[in-house]
């Protein structure tokens, strides 16, 4: 005998799509939604305003979380942040933005596959750290290096942390799509062992690694040729 599913509560959906489609305030969004899935899955109005209530007590310290690194790093990047990162890395001769970056994605990957994916991003690494660094190679060796090329350094910075993050936490074991993936093949009746699913991730990653360390050491060669 087959049990009839409500589809209607995922109206919500709907209603987020339309809201960022219209440039409406996120939160109004949000709560407009929460409203339609409510009503639409027969909630009555005192469990929807709990259950509105207990999710943002529970979640009330988050903007605190975010705005406390940002904030840091803002006040760092005043007294010259930036500016210590390309100083530092000129100092290297041996240093060019390719080799940086590619350092850069072998240590985001390998941290990511330990679980340690806080350790990069680009507001609390990339934009204050990496971008600068990179820049400042390439600033090293060709001082009269284009504006377009600052960009896609910058742009190759953001990129690289792109991909040692997504194929990095591929590799751990208790990365939430690896759950995931894990209970919803449970439930087909497919029994299938997590560690053994982050396994296969390995050579991916390791795929990964690779082609983009060649587009980064092709990156040198598309930086000198740009100032000739």
């Amino acid at each position: 005998m087959q049990t009839v599913v409500n589809l209607w509560p995922l109206l919500g959906v709907a209603v987020i799509v339309a809201g960022f489609a219209l440039r409406a305030h996120p939160v109004l969004a949000v709560v407009a939604a929460c409203f339609v899935t409510g009503f639409a899955a027969f909630m009555p109005v005192e469990q929807l305003l709990a259950t509105l209530g207990a999710a943002f007590i529970k979640t009330r310290n988050l903007p605190l979380i975010l705005l406390l690194p940002i904030a840091a790093i803002g006040l760092l990047e005043r007294y010259g942040l930036r500016e210590h990162a390309q100083a530092s890395i000129a100092r290297i001769r041996s240093a060019t933005t390719g080799r940086l970056l590619i350092v850069y994605l072998a240590i985001r990957e390998i941290s990511a596959a330990f679980g340690l994916t806080s350790l990069g991003g680009h507001a609390s690494m990339v934009r204050p750290l990496v971008a600068p660094m990179a820049e400042g190679a390439a600033e090293a060796r060709y001082p009269n290096i284009t504006m377009d090329m600052r960009y896609r350094i910058r742009a190759m910075s953001a990129a690289t942390d792109n991909v040692g993050l997504f194929f990095g936490e591929d590799i751990f074991v208790a990365f939430g799509a690896i759950v995931l993936m894990q209970t919803i093949l449970q439930g087909e009746g497919i029994e299938v062992d997590p560690l053994h699913m982050a396994l296969w991730g390995i050579p991916t990653a390791i795929c990964a690694f690779i082609i983009h360390s060649w587009r980064l050491y092709r990156l040198d060669a598309q930086i000198a040729r740009s100032v000739k």
